[in-house]
């Protein structure tokens, strides 16, 4: 008896099986994971059909015949069968400030918005100059110094520009405990506030004078891109800004 298949599959394709039926006569059979009439077998893409079986937010990709893996997209997490949403502002809030508002807009995106009575890019916030003062470690014993003898002024609406000794001066300065004892300590803070004014530290470099909320003035010169005040206390760091004025930090107490 004559086999069909003995020769080149009997003419099936190479993805098929050829099987003898009667005498002559055979049928091509595609094989596991082909599609077609047995003369023509093409791979099966299982990702045509439902997504592979993958998440509607995972991609399915073919790897073989009737095979295919599952990836979640980007901004989803799991297996590629389930794959959950990755809130960026649930962790850390999203990177935003503490004193901001993190809002997922789309995948892998979200907004910082800085909240109420609060001012920045969202990324870094800023309150009032007296909350400010005590977060910044150079600025804190300022800060320490108002609260002990319950000066308020600068939480007021401002604009305030300050004039702040750094927390080392302060507290290495022994003219510091002398004040406090005679009760003169709050004149001397008064006298590193300015009222009614944001004073950036380019405003400054064209004013002379300016008065303190104690009421003396405080001299202020510029020359070889350095600003002094009273001719000794050098500004060391400058225009942190707050919503209701400018912190700048100096390296001398300023003395009325």
């Amino acid at each position: 008896a004559i086999d069909a298949c003995e020769s080149s599959n009997g003419g099936c394709s190479s993805k098929a099986e050829c099987r003898r039926t009667t005498p002559g006569n055979r049928a091509c059979v595609c094989r596991a994971g082909y599609t077609g009439d047995g003369i023509v077998c093409i791979e099966i893409n299982p990702c045509l059909v439902n997504n592979g079986g993958c998440h509607r937010n995972a991609e399915c990709t073919q790897t073989g015949p009737n095979q295919a893996v599952c990836n979640c997209l980007k901004g989803y997490s799991g297996d590629g069968k389930t794959c959950t949403y990755i809130s960026l502002c649930s962790q850390n809030n999203g990177g935003c400030s503490e004193f901001a508002i993190c809002n997922d807009t789309e995948l892998t995106e979200r907004t910082c918005t800085c909240k109420p009575n609060y001012i920045g890019d969202g990324l870094q916030c800023r309150g009032n100059i007296f909350q400010e003062l005590l977060r910044n470690s150079n600025t804190s014993r300022f800060y320490f110094h108002l609260e002990a003898l319950s000066i308020r002024d600068i939480s007021g609406p401002g604009p305030f520009t300050l004039f702040v000794p750094h927390t080392d001066i302060l507290n290495s300065d022994p003219r510091v405990k002398d004040w406090t004892a005679k009760g003169v300590m709050a004149q001397v803070l008064r006298y590193h506030m300015v009222g009614c004014a944001n004073l950036l530290y380019e405003d400054l470099t064209a004013i002379t004078n300016i008065t303190s909320l104690h009421g003396d003035l405080i001299h202020i010169s510029y020359s070889q891109n350095s600003l002094v005040l009273n001719n000794k206390a050098e500004i060391i760091l400058s225009d942190a800004v707050g919503t209701n004025g400018v912190i700048h930090i100096i390296n001398q107490i300023l003395v009325p």
